[in-house]
């Protein structure tokens, strides 16, 4: 029987795939609960100090599965689809205190793409593709597409995306900000894996609170952004991670990341 979510360890790497490319990787609730399963157990493993989120086939993914919201039997209804599916995956990616890494191998569409840009970091193919596809079919975007996609291109692209319901290529998102770096498709795994074991040997409580700190650069003021600051300075320079580095920079060596 196919697993709707592949899951591969490596070098300090979890890379987990979404597998249901006859359907170019679309949610149905099965793949979204074992999507936020496999993240928690990414976030409990010591192992893992990074993650990959990507697709299988030709696509990263599609979005919802909208058989399964017009199917009389397997309808979850929106609400059980947001409150139980999208959210808490975003939620996840957001808290969990290692970096996710989307890698983009294809069209990234409507709760896809927000999943993708939710990611610490996004690299896409260059034959990736991004579109708001929620006007298509007279909904609403989902996935916390209307608190990031704002944040990352500006107030007006992002509106002008969502009420058209534009496809943009993976150059036209990197120019717009919404990117970190576009490869070559077929460079796409190794250059996403290059970046996934750099991040997985670099020291991971820092990395985990520079996340906290983003998300709360996103609604704090610049006194509280200062304290948070702050707050985890404190925190960060009493890691063994620390004083190896400080210990490595001294010595003028590399340093050896334990990720504590």
């Amino acid at each position: 029987m196919q697993k709707d979510i592949l899951t591969n360890i490596k070098d300090g790497v979890a890379t987990l795939t979404l597998n249901r490319a006859d359907v170019f990787n679309s949610f149905n609730r099965n793949m979204a609960l074992l999507l936020q399963s496999e993240l928690d157990k990414c976030s409990a493993n010591e192992e893992v100090r990074a993650i990959v989120l990507t697709g299988s086939g030709r696509a990263f993914c599609a979005g919802q599965d909208l058989r399964e919201v017009t199917s009389e039997k397997l309808n979850p209804g929106f609400k059980a689809i947001l409150e139980e599916h999208y959210n808490p995956i975003i939620e996840r990616i957001r808290t969990i205190n290692k970096p996710v890494v989307a890698a983009v191998n294809g069209v990234a569409a409507g709760a896809g793409a927000n999943i993708a840009l939710a990611c610490d970091v996004v690299i896409a193919s260059d034959q990736a593709s991004f579109i708001q596809a929620f006007s298509k079919i007279g909904l609403v975007p989902d996935s916390a597409g209307t608190y990031f996609l704002p944040r990352l291109i500006g107030f007006q692209r992002a509106s002008a995306l969502m009420l058209l319901g534009d496809k943009v290529s993976a150059q036209e998102a990197l120019n717009m900000g919404m990117l970190y770096k576009v490869v070559t498709h077929d460079n796409l795994e190794e250059e996403v894996m290059k970046i996934a074991g750099t991040l997985a040997k670099m020291p991971t409580k820092a990395i985990g609170m520079t996340k906290e700190l983003l998300n709360g650069s996103m609604a704090n003021t610049l006194q509280e952004q200062l304290n948070l600051e702050s707050k985890y300075q404190i925190e960060a320079a009493q890691t063994e991670d620390y004083q190896e580095g400080v210990t490595a920079f001294i010595e003028k060596r590399k340093p050896n990341f334990k990720g504590k």
